[in-house]
């Protein structure tokens, strides 16, 4: 796996990557607040045709917008981010969809989850974003399209636009290929 933005602190030790996510990165482009930002950490493989992706995330989020969990790249204008996003002293699972523009969906969890289990199925032209807090019942957060038959990049995303950092546990990332 390959590092876009390489934390100063992180490990990897069998299947679990622990990072500490650095304040001031983030990924998103223009909508509502007009800046374009594609500094958040990311490591990832390359991945062509379809295929699942799946990760446990376990993250001390404190600050506004401090998130965590997968993210599927193909250039600094098309790719889509998803996992948990803090907002209001709050966990939101939450997607951002970007091409060239980018979109905010969030699901709030008063419950603020410990854990998230995030899995993403890229299928054709459409990928399908699913959640679960304990890895047996899943929940479809979002579907979006995204170009088809083209290589991209899938793996551990994680940034801290306002904050000062936090650190992270990712678990059991895998890839299947499903083409």
């Amino acid at each position: 796996m390959i590092w876009h933005n390489e934390p100063a602190n992180w490990s990897e030790e069998g299947d679990v990557v622990q990072v500490r996510v650095e304040g001031g990165t983030d990924f998103w482009r223009i909508t509502h607040y007009d800046f374009v930002r594609h500094n958040g950490h990311f490591y990832y493989k390359e991945q062509a045709g379809d295929f699942v992706a799946s990760v446990k995330v376990t993250g001390q989020y404190a600050d506004l917008y401090d998130q965590a969990g997968l993210m599927l790249r193909l250039d600094e204008q098309q790719w889509i981010k998803t996992g948990i996003e803090y907002v209001e002293e709050r966990q939101n699972v939450s997607a951002v969809v970007t091409r060239e523009f980018s979109d905010w969906s969030v699901s709030p969890q008063d419950h603020n989850p410990p854990t998230v289990y995030l899995r993403l199925t890229r299928q054709g032209d459409a990928v399908r974003i699913d959640y679960s807090f304990d890895d047996f019942v899943y929940h479809m957060l979002r579907m979006a399209y995204f170009p088809p038959t083209i290589p991209v990049q899938i793996g551990l995303m994680a940034a801290a636009p306002d904050g000062r950092g936090f650190n992270v546990a990712f678990e059991r990332f895998t890839v299947l290929d499903i083409s």
